[in-house]
């Protein structure tokens, strides 16, 4: 049995990362996060993988932060707090951030728990299955806390501010159809991991590139105005009309044949 607090399967185009603590309900420890953000940016070195799936063993994504096992370590703790100068993120926001700055599309699959550190990472992902009876919460509140993993910006761009202010401040527990009707998860599916694996290989039929560029496109202009953001449009896409996965998906489309694409090409 693998005792190793995150699992990464590389075995084809679509990397599956397991939050593996089965007999904690998956709760997360400073030794998770630290390997989160090394499992991200393994990933976004491979320039082989198209596209990402987050889950959990034992049907249950994360209850959130192990604080019994964290506050052991207090001096590593006020270390995990520290900033990166260059990504301007610390450990607890790049274990999320890192999945977010991939530019590889990422489906969190939620089953079980799904409670406030968890509740922040399923969020850094740009899809989220979710089975009806899932239980989230952004569960902060109840230890006196705030969501410092990301978790802020994300409800932000998904959720009105009233509706966040009442998340955060109650620590309500609410279920995974509450979820999809909020706007926190993307859709209900009796088993999110095959959905998940389903939408992934889905994706990968399309051009790495133009996968990878309205990833970024999205994420950088979803706030920003009409003139940024048809800038952003012409810029990518003159990029995108010079690059081989372009003409390849042209010529497949054309033919009506399968694409067989080379890997993604840089930023």
């Amino acid at each position: 049995m693998n005792t190793q607090p995150v699992l990464l399967d590389t075995s084809g185009p679509i990397a599956h990362v397991r939050l593996n603590r089965p007999g904690k309900l998956n709760s997360l420890t400073l030794e998770t996060l630290e390997q989160l953000v090394a499992t991200a940016h393994r990933i976004r070195a491979d320039k082989s993988i198209r596209a990402v799936i987050i889950s959990g063993t034992d049907h249950n994504f994360t209850a959130g932060l192990d604080f019994a096992t964290a506050l052991k370590s207090p001096a590593r703790v006020a270390k995990t707090f520290l900033p990166r100068p260059w990504r301007g993120t610390n450990t607890f926001q790049e274990a999320v951030w890192a999945f977010r700055r991939l530019p590889v599309p990422v489906i969190a699959a939620v089953e079980g728990y799904c409670f406030g550190g968890g509740l922040q990472i399923a969020l850094g992902a740009d899809y989220r299955f979710t089975t009806a009876d899932a239980k989230w919460s952004v569960l902060e509140a109840k230890w006196g806390l705030i969501p410092d993993m990301s978790g802020i910006y994300a409800m932000k761009q998904l959720l009105p501010i009233d509706t966040a202010k009442r998340l955060t401040m109650t620590g309500e527990v609410f279920s995974g159809e509450q979820a999809a009707a909020l706007g926190l998860a993307s859709e209900i599916h009796e088993d999110p991991e095959t959905a998940a694996r389903e939408l992934a290989e889905q994706i990968a039929t399309r051009s790495p590139d133009s996968v990878a560029q309205a990833k970024r496109i999205f994420d950088s202009t979803w706030t920003a105005g009409e003139r940024r953001t048809f800038l952003a449009e012409r810029l990518r896409q003159m990029r995108l009309l010079g690059l081989k996965n372009t003409a390849v998906a042209r010529t497949a489309a054309l033919k009506k044949q399968v694409p067989s694409f080379r890997p993604r090409s840089g930023r």
